[in-house]
């Protein structure tokens, strides 16, 4: 899939149908499980992960699947019941420092299985979808016992205050987008409060281009305080704190024009003391971009995980959580073109590691102007090489290797690799 840039089966499979269904009873055998290939997603991240600061950044994107009346596939409703497809949340493993992926912790993927008669406010926590986000965190627990700090974050949807006890309780920090504009304890409300701060600062950040809107810099003006939450009125949630002390960061854009200005509040366990702890907060909070990005590797812009013609959602399911690992191999070898330090394993396995040494050997010697400038025990290296299979001149001055590039140098470097297994192999 990383190397295909695609996850339909005959496509990769380029024509070998006993390849193709080789593939469709691996997805088909009942031993084969997507929470199984989910718990392996972090078998390289837990190494990675060790001594840093890490963002454990989660969300949930809808993955449409083509249906019709007869013939659903065993899917559920999206899109508010317009579409039927699958849920995938995943929580990216970044480093808060450097802004590299490290890898996949935890997550879900599911369909749902019809609607819900009995009303959201009058279910528990643990009878909605919006558990997936401490369930996820519980998860990623023990695979983050390395970190030196665990701060994780989520956009709007994840405004939800279990989760900011939740997070309490597991021993890390949290940042979210608010959403709702809460009760506090002095039962002041949560939007009133930062409006009524005093801007401390003004700062002017790059924003990344997104599907709705062109990147662009824009100048924020911030505000900052602590805060104390108010337990929501409802019976469900009783066990948790009748408060819990928080800071709000809120950054408003000055100066739009022809574009609707940005506007977060920023709620985060991390102690706020001064207008630079408050800046650092925006730009951890930034980091949440990568996860969209992610998804947009697995989707149109990507692999075309939609386009999957796999008939059942079983099926489908082991296919969107084998994917997301592909997609997110795509991302680091992306961000190491441009010299990251992270480490080679996260990527690439021994016998893998092998064959790179014996190809940067025969690509220095072929040119000998061009010398490999990165450590060999980092991705950066193996990166330089999978873009010098794929077509790059390898100079500095020339425009970086990209996504087709490496599309281009990861295709035939597989096919290196699975030479280079049986190098020892003695035919009788």
């Amino acid at each position: 899939m990383v190397a295909g840039k695609d996850v339909c089966l005959r496509r990769l499979c380029k024509g070998d149908r006993a390849l193709e269904v080789r593939f469709n009873r691996f997805l088909g055998n009942t031993k084969v499980t997507a929470e199984r290939i989910i718990e392996s997603w972090s078998e390289s991240t837990v190494a990675a992960v060790v001594g840093r600061h890490v963002l454990a950044i989660q969300d949930t994107s809808e993955i449409h699947f083509n249906t019709t009346p007869q013939r659903r596939r065993g899917l559920g409703e999206i899109a508010k019941g317009n579409s039927y497809g699958v849920l995938l949340h995943p929580m990216l493993a970044v480093d808060a420092d450097a802004g590299t992926c490290l890898g996949l912790l935890s997550g879900e993927v599911w369909t749902r299985e019809g609607r819900r008669t009995v009303s959201h406010d009058l279910r528990e926590l643990s009878d909605k979808e919006s558990q997936r986000w401490m369930s996820t965190v519980i998860a990623a627990k023990p695979l983050l016992a390395g970190a030196a700090m665990v701060t994780v974050i989520g956009d709007r949807e994840s405004d939800i205050f279990a989760l900011y006890a939740s997070a309490a309780e597991q021993q890390c920090h949290v940042i979210a987008r608010s959403m709702h504009d809460r009760k506090l304890a002095d039962a002041s409300g949560l939007y009133a409060v930062s409006d009524a701060m005093a801007a401390v600062d003004q700062r002017a950040i790059q924003l990344p281009a997104r599907a709705s809107r062109p990147a662009r810099q824009v100048q924020l003006e911030l505000r900052f305080g602590a805060i104390e939450l108010a337990r929501p009125q409802t019976k469900f949630l009783r066990h948790l704190p009748q408060n819990l002390p928080l800071a709000v960061v809120d950054v408003r854009e000055v100066g739009a024009s022809s574009v609707e200005p940005l506007h977060w509040r920023l709620l985060t366990s991390h102690p706020i003391a001064k207008a630079e702890d408050a800046w650092r907060i925006v730009e951890w909070y930034k980091q949440r971009w990568l996860i969209e990005q992610f998804f947009r590797v697995l989707k149109t812009q990507g692999f075309r995980l939609e386009d999957s013609q796999i008939a059942s959602a079983d099926r489908l399911l082991k296919l969107v959580a084998i994917a997301a690992k592909a997609a997110v191999i795509t991302i680091q070898l992306l961000q190491a073109r441009n010299g990251s330090r992270q480490p080679l394993h996260i990527v690439f396995n021994p016998g893998e590691v092998a064959a790179l040494v014996a190809l940067n050997q025969q690509l220095e010697t072929s040119s000998k102007r061009l010398k490999n400038p990165h450590p060999p025990d980092c991705l950066a290296w193996a990166a330089w090489i999978i873009g010098r299979l794929g077509g790059w001149d390898g100079y500095p001055s020339s425009k970086p290797p990209g996504p087709i590039t490496f599309k281009n140098g990861l295709e035939y470097f597989h096919a290196v690799a699975t030479g280079w297994s049986l190098r020892d192999l003695c035919m009788p």
